[in-house]
């Protein structure tokens, strides 16, 4: 299965959108590992979908996908958008992100997560390996979600929303 880097190569707005992503990315599985390390059991699963939550979003908007982005595009785009959703099958774009939808997208990797929370009582090897699974879990999430969005922006033919600081922007909005 390709990354979703390798989804959006050829597309320099969307490839711009997925290293952000990315980035975001990155530091919330970075706080993940850390709430991992944490001896307090279930820290680590209120951490992760407080950061799920946040990141979510975040990602969407990198994408145009958020619900006032989509409240702003024609009813022939929105519609295309829709239908996009529906046939990649994700439940966290162009919504808003409840609890309920973070409990949905984290039982994907609830097994991974129960390994973490029990090796975290075995002593500084278990602490490392919670770390670990908290990291990977979060990556793979928002990985899973990133590839979403890409697919759901070539489907509908999406124009990302305009970044200064993205490689085409000399081209303009």
């Amino acid at each position: 299965m390709p990354s979703a880097l390798e989804m959006a190569s050829g597309h320099a707005a969307l490839t711009a959108a997925v290293r952000r992503g990315r980035k975001i990315l990155h530091r919330r599985a970075l706080v993940a590992a850390a709430a991992g390390v944490a001896p307090i059991p279930g820290f680590d699963w209120a951490v992760n979908a407080a950061l799920l939550s946040r990141m979510i979003p975040k990602i969407n908007a990198e994408f145009g996908l958020m619900p006032d982005q989509l409240d702003q595009l024609t009813p022939l785009e929105r519609e295309r958008v829709q239908k996009a959703v529906a046939l990649v099958g994700t439940v966290l774009i162009g919504k808003l992100i409840t609890r309920d939808l973070v409990l949905k997208a984290a039982k994907t990797v609830g097994l991974r997560l129960t390994a973490g929370q029990a090796a975290r009582f075995v002593p500084l090897a278990g602490q490392a390996v919670s770390a670990l699974v908290g990291y990977s879990a979060i990556r793979y999430l928002g990985e899973e979600h990133l590839k979403d969005c890409v697919r759901v922006a070539l489907k509908a033919e999406l124009r990302l929303p305009y970044r200064p600081d993205s490689p085409d922007a000399a081209s303009g909005p």
